[in-house]
């Protein structure tokens, strides 16, 4: 039979849900994500310093550990202030994985035109990039707050007081503030990365989005003498927010504190920035202009 005496009609067959679609484009993002050994050597690295504090919660609630260590060393109290390090130390590292994995979920499919391809399926763009999103957050997670969590219960173990019930607040805080650094970095590697279809140059612009304002917002408090340059700088509106989501008092920048409404309205300002880009971005078709 020849092709123009088909009769063509649409599917009505069953079809998928939503959210299966995008567990689709998100299992596709772990098969690309850990496709690459050096994926696999930055969690290594991420795991090394929990390993490293479970050591000094044992050490800190087992007297007989500490005397075979030895007589002259004195383990770090666990406290709020242990638990703000880990996290920081965690955040920094799950920066480092942010700026390794977004790009290879994104720039391989606009260096290889595969977006339209991609959106002519039945997935909307918010499903593609929440496939996307979801890769992050997970992979991010493992490295910050459920370490982090499993450190807290261990503690809560170990400590020969009830020590747990009483200090929840670490919990909750530690909690609280790894899924919103999580959310932001997560947001920002994936709207700088659509923007690049190198991955090499996409990883030093993430680092870059980081760190370049925040020299800038110092130089800007230095010069007019005002604390909010400081809103530029990431890194230090996510310490204090840390600080005072765990109950720790202001060890550092006191004389730079800023109001916790300011630091969040900051962080959804810059969230609103990363998603304005990938709706610019993200589209099913391309213009070339020639």
């Amino acid at each position: 039979m020849s092709v123009y005496k088909h009769d063509y009609r649409a599917y009505t067959g069953k079809v998928t849900s939503p959210l299966a679609r995008i567990l689709v484009v998100a299992r596709y993002g772990f098969a690309e994500a850990w496709s690459s050994k050096i994926t696999i050597g930055l969690f290594i690295i991420c795991f090394v310093p929990p390993v490293l504090a479970l050591f000094s919660i044992y050490l800190a609630n087992n007297p007989l550990a500490r005397a075979l260590v030895g007589k002259g060393l004195e383990a770090a109290e666990i406290n709020a202030t242990f638990f703000l390090v880990v996290l920081q130390g965690q955040s920094w590292l799950a920066l480092v994985l942010a700026a390794w994995i977004a790009p290879r979920l994104i720039t391989f499919d606009l260096a290889d035109n595969a977006l339209p391809i991609l959106l002519s399926h039945p997935i909307s763009r918010f499903g593609y990039v929440f496939g996307k999103y979801i890769v992050l957050i997970a992979m991010l997670s493992v490295v910050t707050w459920i370490p982090g969590l499993l450190l807290f219960v261990y503690q809560g173990y170990a400590a020969p007081q009830p020590w747990a019930a009483a200090n929840l607040q670490i919990a909750v805080g530690l909690f609280a503030g790894s899924i919103l650094w999580i959310a932001l970095v997560s947001i920002l590697g994936l709207a700088l990365s659509s923007w690049v279809k190198w991955r090499g140059v996409a990883t030093a612009i993430i680092f870059a989005a980081v760190f370049v304002p925040a020299g800038i917002g110092a130089i800007v408090s230095a010069v007019l003498r005002t604390k909010y340059g400081f809103l530029l700088n990431l890194p230090v509106l996510m310490f204090q927010l840390w600080q005072r989501l765990m109950g720790v008092q202001n060890l550092v920048f006191q004389h730079v504190s800023i109001a916790t409404p300011i630091i969040l309205m900051t962080l959804v300002v810059v969230c609103l920035l990363c998603v304005a880009m990938l709706n610019a971005r993200i589209r099913a078709r391309e213009v070339v202009r020639g």
